[in-house]
């Protein structure tokens, strides 16, 4: 048994110190992902990895009832919710009372930013939305894929599937939501 899947169920049994011993484990982790999920954002975006990894961190240990079976399953709801803020991020900066229409210009150089990440985003979860009513544990292999930047071999592990197999759903989902978002352009 890992570390952080004692630490979970000492939380599930109410020990008030697990969560703080908690955080020093899965921090550095969860930081890697959230600045490689970043990394692939259009210049000019203003959530931090950082940002991420603490809205992430506080939807987790926030929730009422929370139960974790063991480390992937922590893992897999921390993709969940940085599936969430970004979306709702996004949609955030699209609404036209934060400036939803217009184009971020830097001052240095006077070029406006690009605005299609957010627009992607949004396509993208509402099509994730409809697949993972058809077939959930590929959809979380996308949120784990797309939001958090795992490897098919990261995913896999969280979602206790073997490589190949992941590897075969990550295909076809790919093909499904390509389609879906086509179609609802």
């Amino acid at each position: 048994m890992s570390d952080v899947t004692r630490i979970l169920e000492a939380m599930e049994r109410g020990e008030g110190q697990a969560a703080e011993q908690l955080l020093p484990l899965v921090y550095a982790e969860l930081r890697k992902l959230a600045a490689h999920k970043l990394a692939g954002e259009t210049p000019g975006q203003t959530l931090q990895p950082t940002a991420l990894v603490h809205e992430a961190w506080l939807k987790l240990v926030g929730q009422q009832n929370r139960r974790w079976q063991d480390r992937n399953h922590f893992f897999a709801a921390a993709a969940e919710a940085m599936r969430r803020i970004l979306t709702d991020n996004a949609r955030r900066k699209l609404r036209q009372r934060h400036g939803g229409g217009q184009q971020r210009v830097e001052l240095e150089d006077c070029a406006a930013a690009a605005t299609a990440e957010d627009d992607q985003v949004l396509a993208v979860d509402d099509a994730l939305e409809k697949f993972a009513a058809l077939d959930p544990q590929r959809a979380e292999l996308v949120k784990l894929r797309y939001f958090v930047g795992l490897t098919i071999a990261e995913a896999a592990e969280v979602l206790g599937i073997s490589e190949p197999t992941a590897k075969r759903y990550w295909a076809f989902a790919r093909a499904w939501l390509h389609e879906e978002i086509r179609a609802n352009r």
